[in-house]
């Protein structure tokens, strides 16, 4: 959170203009940029309006908790309101969302969405907003964990008449998601007074909700199954189920009026386009709707059939590859979920795809020709081989070609590397994927870094944290040759040789040899860890704590880095490719390794001149800095 105080000094200091300054001073600390103007504009003219009511109320002894960071996510509630329940004792919470607006109406096909003036698209309805930030907070927050009662949510809509929003009550309230307007001020008070008491202070119920232990994420392989049958395993927040009801939305509109669109998800590492492919898949198969997802991955789709569909063949079923539809009649599905789409390819055919199937389609086209409803989700930054061309403007496009409606939901708010924003800045800066150079990395509550001298005392270190109950996984650049799959029995060769260490590759095959997993369960079998992953085993997954191996073909020299495609094992990288396609790849490799880490990365380079460089910009040697881990 960027500030926290009792209502009664919140109101003082929006008074002489302080606090805004402070919140703008800890907004830069923890974010590297300054807050935009809205957000500037919406304290200035929210925050003093809430404090003022809980004054009124007689609860200035309220803490205030601005701009309160949910958990393992970057998004933020407004402000959660600690104090004492007057009935039971008990510390209790209300979670604010504040809108500046004076009038909104509900969309005409969702009541859970709305439309406003100032935005192109529906956007959540506040109620629901707040709703779900409640749940997100019980469900990730361990001091409230056990005690769901503790929490309550309110949208204060400080500017709005009942006439101009009234419309929004058309969904369900609940303790949870209220709604009050300016005109019913009293009655927001009243509100407020059934859940915090005027009596007592609440920074110690603050104090427990901000030491709350962080309950482990759901991670995505883990409630694969649950979540394909049994729904709610995930909240989805803001955008994140936005994108969720506009694509099923999109599927009721194409059952009554025999309608076809696309769909495009876009967003960065974490956003959650995995989670709301699963939830989509979820919903629509007990739904009866014809659904399949379908990603370019073979790893990721060998390991959402085995866990997803651990019991029930049907549900493997539902997992398919992006070539797996050359054959198929247009619409035979209602909706095809393609999930990981950056990595489209030109065509779907192969040097194995018989000659009666080689249409010259390309693989776009199919993608969108076999469903009702196409959605694609992708990361045009996760482009790792030459080839890959799942991009918005080339979807876009292909729908155009076709005469199809394509509508495009961003997901801003990411939910790996702990939520932090300020570490993914840090890795796009360090490789140079976004304009401004590398920078040293300031910590934060939500993501750690280390660097390690040698692969010994990385692999050490994250054995340790394996130990703690973490899980933990080594990868690298793809910088050594990888040797042919020995027979059962006999032992994996080490491949990844540095000095004296070394390790063998993740296995390449389908089956486990040796007690290593197969290629497509590296990421998520605990057996994973002793061997050394490579960027097509790892993307598309996550774990607690990543340990990453920078190899010789990306070296810090002088200010700047330098690929060495000489130093590149990657047999996906042919003479013809050009240098900077080379270039631009490797850089995308190392993003996508450095990415995978909930809790923590430790990076290790081998060339000394980038490892020190890494010493810098990582803030220190792991000896020095592992005993705050």
């Amino acid at each position: 959170m960027l500030f926290r105080a009792s209502a009664k000094t919140v109101a003082v200091m929006a008074l002489d203009g302080s606090l805004f300054l402070h919140l703008t001073d800890q907004f830069v600390h923890m974010h590297g940029y300054r807050p935009g103007t809205s957000e500037i504009r919406s304290w200035e003219r929210s925050l003093p309006v809430l404090a003022a009511v809980l004054e009124d109320a007689g609860l200035g002894d309220v803490e205030m908790m601005l701009e309160y960071a949910l958990p393992l996510n970057s998004k933020r509630a407004d402000a959660v309101l600690a104090g004492v329940h007057p009935t039971t004792g008990e510390p209790s919470y209300v979670v604010v969302e504040l809108k500046q607006w004076s009038q909104a109406e509900p969309d005409e096909d969702d009541p859970a969405l709305c439309r406003i003036d100032a935005y192109r698209h529906s956007v959540l309805n506040p109620i629901e907003q707040v709703r779900l930030y409640c749940e997100y907070l019980v469900n990730f927050n361990g001091a409230v964990a056990e005690h769901p009662d503790r929490v309550s949510g309110v949208a204060f809509l400080h500017n709005a008449t009942e006439f101009g929003v009234s419309g929004l009550r058309a969904v369900e309230l609940d303790k949870r998601g209220q709604l009050f307007t300016g005109e019913r001020r009293g009655e927001f008070i009243d509100h407020l007074r059934t859940r915090l008491s005027g009596r007592h202070p609440g920074a110690r119920a603050a104090d427990e909700l901000r030491a709350g232990r962080t309950v482990p994420s759901k991670q995505l392989m883990s409630v694969a199954a649950q979540e394909v049958r049994e729904r709610e395993q995930f909240v989805l927040l803001d955008e994140q189920q936005v994108a969720y009801r506009m694509v099923l939305n999109a599927v009721r509109r194409a059952k009554q009026s025999d309608h076809k669109e696309v769909v495009v998800i876009t967003g960065g590492p974490g956003t959650g386009k995995s989670v709301i492919a699963l939830s989509l898949l979820g919903e629509l198969y007990r739904q009866g709707v014809p659904a399949l997802h379908a990603t370019g991955s073979q790893s990721f789709t060998k390991t959402m059939r085995k866990v997803a569909g651990a019991r029930k063949r049907e549900v493997q079923e539902l997992f398919k590859y992006f070539n797996s539809f050359m054959t198929t009649e247009k619409n035979t599905l209602d909706v095809l979920i393609c999930d990981e789409a950056h990595r489209i390819r030109e065509t779907s055919a192969n040097r194995y795809t018989p000659a009666a199937h080689r249409t010259g389609k390309r693989q776009i086209e199919e993608l969108i020709d076999v469903a009702r409803v196409p959605v694609f989700l992708l990361d045009e930054h996760q482009v790792v081989r030459p080839g890959e061309m799942g991009t918005v403007q080339e979807i876009k496009a292909a729908a155009v070609a076709k005469g199809l409606e394509c509508r495009v939901v961003p997901l801003e708010s990411q939910f790996r590397c702990g939520g932090s924003d300020a570490y993914l800045r840090w890795v796009v800066r360090l490789l140079g994927l976004e304009p401004g150079g590398a920078v040293v990395w300031e910590p934060d509550d939500r993501m750690r870094l280390l660097a390690a001298e040698s692969p010994q005392e990385m692999e050490a270190f994250l054995q340790a944290r394996r130990s703690e109950g973490y899980g933990a996984r080594m990868s690298a650049g793809y910088c050594w040759t990888w040797s042919p799959e020995p027979k059962p029995g006999d032992p994996l060769p080490a491949d990844v040789v540095i000095g004296d260490w070394s390790r063998p590759w993740n296995l390449r095959g389908e089956r486990s040899v040796s007690g290593a997993p197969p290629s497509a369960l590296w990421a998520t079998d605990p057996a994973g860890f002793g061997q050394v992953g490579c960027v097509y085993t790892a993307q598309g997954f996550e774990y607690d704590w990543s340990g990453v191996i920078i190899g010789p073909d990306l070296l810090w020299r002088g200010d700047r880095w330098v690929t060495d495609r000489t130093a590149s094992k990657d047999p996906v990288f042919k003479r013809s490719t050009p240098d900077d396609d080379v270039d631009r790849l490797i850089r995308n490799t190392y993003k996508v390794l450095l990415t995978r880490g909930m809790v923590g990365t430790i990076v290790y380079s081998t060339d000394p001149e980038t490892r020190e460089k890494l010493r810098e910009l990582a803030g220190g040697r792991l000896e020095r800095r592992a005993s705050t881990v």
